[in-house]
């Protein structure tokens, strides 16, 4: 049966009168007499020892666990925290005198301070300049908590400095290929998620929910779901999302499976690369395993009754309808968004009283690949 814990005001209410009940000819407890003291004190202590016993009680499940306890809940279950992820770009230029080399291992600085390092020598060519891969330097921990993979995800064409000045080598390079893959560390609540998701699949050796734990292991991955037969018999289908990345949660790269993979198949790149090397190990040995990037289908909508809605309620209604997207998103061909739910979502808001809901008119359904986006929402 439920436990109620006492407050602190209870238990030193209690003890002061139980002080007045135990011994007698005590009278009232002033404020700073020995009796009242002793007595608030030992509630103090009490009060301690009921929040210590909450907290071992959060503990003994993985479902309510934090910290190192979590960890090892989950990894009975072979399921570990996933580290920050360092972002990489194959392509630096820098320009130069012919032959002069940047050397592998040298730092180079984003505009912010951000740094990355070269994975190789980078010699000038004939015609003034030369290429490189780079890959992002972490931060050290104690200067950022969420690890800062993400951060160092940039766009092609920015503009970094060497670190040191190179003899014959222009101290300004620019990325020419986007730096892509940074990822920050697992936030404990995805954590649990993806445990628990363990812990109701039991291991199948290629079930649905195998390929789905395998690619939420990928760094950076927080959504992933799973197509039999996507591309006919023989293949699986993964799609993923990363939804903390700076391209709106859509992995940035292209569709195709491993590169460790010898079928002669489109091979993937960026993060659909980094899930299907991840998964190819794992996965069954007659399977062809295409990892892909949800379709965007764009859901306008159209409001009539409340075109004087303050900027308050535009904002709820544009963030319900997005959850409500979040939620009801499925690339493997099962999605449906009901116009029901949509008007769930807008009439949940405050503010929207008398609302008519123009567009859709109907419920929204979704070819394989597919999920939904919110695009604008126009009142009329």
């Amino acid at each position: 049966m439920p436990f109620k814990r006492p407050t602190l005001s209870e238990l030193r209410d209690g003890n002061r009168k139980f002080m007045q009940a135990e011994l007698e000819d005590v009278g009232a407890l002033l404020r700073f007499a020995n009796l009242k003291v002793l007595a608030d004190m030992d509630a103090g202590m009490g009060h301690l020892h009921y929040a210590y016993l909450d907290y071992i009680a959060l503990q003994t499940n993985p479902f309510t666990s934090t910290d190192e306890y979590l960890a090892g809940w989950m990894a009975l279950k072979q399921v570990f925290r996933k580290p920050a992820a360092a972002a990489k770009s194959p392509a630096v230029q820098a320009s130069g005198s012919v032959d002069s080399i940047i050397p592998v291992g040298s730092i180079i600085n984003r505009g912010d301070g951000y740094q990355y390092r070269t994975d190789a020598d980078l010699k000038i060519q004939a015609d003034g300049f030369g290429i490189v891969a780079v890959t992002a330097i972490l931060p050290d921990i104690t200067s950022d908590v969420t690890g800062g993979g993400a951060r160092g995800n940039a766009d092609a064409g920015t503009i970094m400095t060497l670190d040191a000045n190179i003899a014959g080598v222009d101290p300004q390079v620019t990325l020419l290929s986007a730096a892509t893959g940074g990822a920050d560390i697992e936030t404990e609540e995805d954590f649990r998620s993806r445990g628990l998701l363990a812990w109701q699949n039991p291991p199948q050796g290629g079930s649905d929910a195998d390929y789905k734990k395998w690619a939420l292991e990928v760094s950076g991955v927080t959504r992933a779901w799973v197509k039999r037969r996507l591309n006919g018999a023989g293949t699986v289908g993964v799609y993923i999302m990363c939804d903390r990345n700076d391209n709106g949660g859509f992995p940035v790269g292209t569709d195709g499976i491993s590169q460790l993979e010898d079928w002669g198949a489109v091979k993937a790149t960026g993060d659909q690369l980094a899930v299907a090397d991840h998964i190819y190990p794992q996965q069954t040995d007659t399977a062809i395993v295409f990892v892909c990037s949800p379709i965007k289908k764009v859901i306008n909508i159209e409001i009539s009754g409340i075109k004087n809605a303050d900027s308050t309620t535009v904002q709820g209604i544009k963030d319900a309808l997005t959850a409500l997207f979040f939620d009801e998103a499925k690339p493997d061909g099962s999605g449906k968004v009901y116009l029901s739910d949509i008007n769930g979502s807008i009439g949940g808001v405050s503010g929207t009283t008398g609302y008519i809901l123009n567009s859709p008119m109907a419920n929204i359904t979704f070819a394989v690949g597919e999920i939904p986006v919110l695009g604008g929402v126009n009142f009329v």
